[in-house]
């Protein structure tokens, strides 16, 4: 077996990054291009041993990079940004090749956000402080410590991106990191894995190990050297993750799924949220922070479900290489299995497809519109993550908030409203850690993000990412020295 795969003329290393070094297990797994189905190559599949040896890499790592300057963490961090800017197409076409998503959206946003997550932590870690402050005349001074070695768990959906939103502060925060890739889209963590090594980052300060679920996974979570744990995906997952991680106290971020509602009143600008009801087909649905529920005003339910239908079938699906293409496959045949599923017996409860309903051929699913959907049905409730919207309808701004708020999850949501009152009210009422009141998908790194009840645990970004990533301490000096009891 060859130790590299060639996608789109990019070599790919297909062995684990442990300690500064390509180490090979005994097994391997198999990675498939959901545009076609086609073998992209074996990948290196970790067991326990390569999870002892990341977290062993990475311990030994952590006194050097913890003392590192923070300057100098920053200019590393700037040169890894340097090199995913000077390989950008490389990893698009690497990262479409391997879950979907279009090509040119990793090209004009998603690699250039990669770039962004690390030049934003650099910068933002140099401005990183408190103001000392009194108490009696004592002075508190409270510092951000590196916390350790940190496991990164990341999902499939959008790969490299959702990894340095992650890695990019720990890195900054001065801890060492093993990242865990989802397996079905493994290859462009091993990209960044060269590209970090490249910029000068020091060897065992980021690993890479690659494997499946919980064959690699319960050694990781339950290591008693990692020192944090941040894990997006689904709320099973998280759960096992939680109770691995309880044994040793080790702090969790949980970044989980979502049933996010798109609110529209009557008052609503209904080309505004149509445009913005489309875009929830973005990714073929794989999105945590999609508004899969559409909750509309009753009296602009009609012209705003027309509207929809109009512009949603004039979308191509196809070939996400192709700069034409509007939604691309689904990321693995499972996953289709799942969202199908779902579709059938919604259909055999008495709902109605507006739009779509059914399988395409290879691994694309029709967009689909339900409606006739009850509040307690599973399509409303559980989280799809494929080309699947419901449709419900409201009378009052009351029914609106209640509907929207009903579900186990609380990740985001999206109201579409003319009326500035209304949008502050309903706001203020929504469960959720985000709220887009006329957009979708604007996100600031230096806000916080994740999501409540079920959608997660704690808060990223900006200075939310730091008080995760560190051990913040508070020293207290007597202002008169040390042996001054008085």
């Amino acid at each position: 077996m060859s130790d590299k795969i060639v996608i789109g003329g990019v070599s790919v290393d297909t062995r684990h990054w442990i300690g500064g070094e390509r180490v090979t297990s005994g097994g391997t797994f198999t990675d498939h291009s959901p545009i076609d189905g086609s073998v992209l190559g074996e990948i290196s599949r970790g067991t326990p041993a390569e999870a002892a040896a990341a977290v062993a890499a990475a311990k030994a790592a952590f006194p050097g990079w913890a003392a590192t300057p923070r300057a100098e963490r920053a200019r590393i961090l700037h040169a890894i940004a340097d090199g995913v800017e000077k390989r950008l197409e490389e990893l698009a076409v690497v990262e479409t090749t391997d879950n979907g998503a279009l090509l040119r959206s990793h090209r004009r946003g998603v690699m250039p956000r990669v770039a962004h997550n690390f030049r934003f932590f650099a910068d933002w870690l140099l401005t990183l402080g408190h103001e000392d402050f009194d108490t009696r005349g004592h002075t508190n001074h409270v510092s951000w410590d590196p916390a350790g070695p940190c496991l990164l768990i990341t999902p499939w959906n959008a790969p490299l991106m959702l990894a340095t939103w992650k890695v990019a502060p720990a890195l900054a925060a001065g801890n060492t990191v093993i990242l865990k890739p989802a397996e079905w889209s493994p290859l462009t963590a091993s990209l960044l894995a060269d590209i970090a090594a490249e910029a000068g980052l020091p060897a065992g300060v980021l690993n890479v190990v690659q494997g499946y679920g919980a064959e690699i996974g319960d050694a990781l979570t339950s290591h008693p050297d990692v020192r944090r744990i941040s894990f997006t995906g689904s709320v099973p997952t998280a759960r096992r993750i939680a109770a691995s991680a309880a044994t040793n106290l080790t702090p969790l971020s949980l970044e989980l799924g979502g049933k996010s509602p798109l609110l529209v009143f009557a008052d609503a600008d209904l080309d505004l949220a149509v445009d913005l009801a489309v875009e929830q087909y973005d990714n073929a649905g794989q999105v945590c922070l999609a508004a899969t529920r559409f909750l509309v005003e009753e009296s602009v339910a009609e012209e705003f479900t027309r509207r929809f239908v109009e512009k949603a079938t004039a979308l191509t699906q196809g070939d996400p290489r192709d700069e034409a293409t509007d939604i691309g496959p689904n990321i693995h045949p499972r996953q289709l299995e799942k969202i199908d599923g779902f579709v059938q017996r919604a259909l055999a409860a008495g709902a109605r497809a507006v739009i779509g309903g059914h399988r395409l051929d290879g691994q694309f699913y029709a967009p689909t519109l339900l409606t006739d959907v009850r509040q307690d049905s599973e399509t409303v409730q559980e989280e799809v993550f494929g080309p699947v919207l419901t449709l419900q309808t409201f009378a009052t701004e009351e029914e609106a908030v209640r509907l929207a708020n009903d579900t186990r999850f609380g990740l985001a949501a999206t109201l579409v409203t003319g009326d500035p009152g209304r949008a502050d009210r309903v706001s203020a009422q929504l469960v959720a850690g985000t709220v887009w009141v006329n957009c979708f998908f604007v996100r600031d790194l230096q806000a916080p993000f994740g999501g409540s009840r079920h959608s997660g645990v704690g808060r990223e970004g900006g200075t939310w990412s730091f008080d995760f990533y560190c051990d913040l301490k508070n020293t207290v000096t007597a202002p008169k020295g040390w042996t001054d009891r008085g």
